[in-house]
């Protein structure tokens, strides 16, 4: 397990498994965002397998699986969603960080400039430059 902050409220990380919840929900972290399709991983690690284990030592569970074909405005909006509702820290996962990482930075083109929303993905480990026509497109329409 490598949480790795984006923002205080929101962290990504590659593929967690269930024994991992006990020690994120002694972190603090209140929500669990699983972005990564069943099919890319064994059952042992698919949605169902981590829900059970976050909800028994209280965590909130959500499941928003992201692919390039999956990665629509309205999933990015409800991925903000998920990741604001709630109470405290959340950690999204997949099966690096990236696709969490790209979700969240497009989710907030509307209230950043390029250059903070890269400099915060950078800062966790993650190189989103290729991003930056897209985030400066959807920074244009807002």
């Amino acid at each position: 397990m490598d949480p790795r902050c984006i923002t205080p409220r929101y962290f990504v990380s590659p593929q967690i498994a269930a024994e991992d919840l006990q020690a994120l929900a002694e972190a603090g972290f209140k929500a669990v965002i699983c972005n990564r399709p069943d099919a890319e991983v064994p059952p042992s690690h698919q949605a169902e397998a981590i829900r059970v284990a976050a909800e028994a030592v209280g965590l909130r569970f959500e499941e928003l699986p992201l692919t390039h074909q999956t990665m629509t405005l309205e999933n990015v909006a409800k991925q903000r969603e998920l990741a604001e509702i709630c109470d405290g820290p959340v950690l999204a996962y997949c099966a690096s960080g990236t696709r969490c990482s790209i979700v969240w930075a497009l989710g907030h083109a509307s209230d950043m400039t390029p250059d903070t929303i890269l400099s915060k993905t950078a800062a966790a480990g993650y190189q989103l430059d290729n991003l930056r026509p897209t985030l400066e497109q959807l920074t244009d329409k807002s």
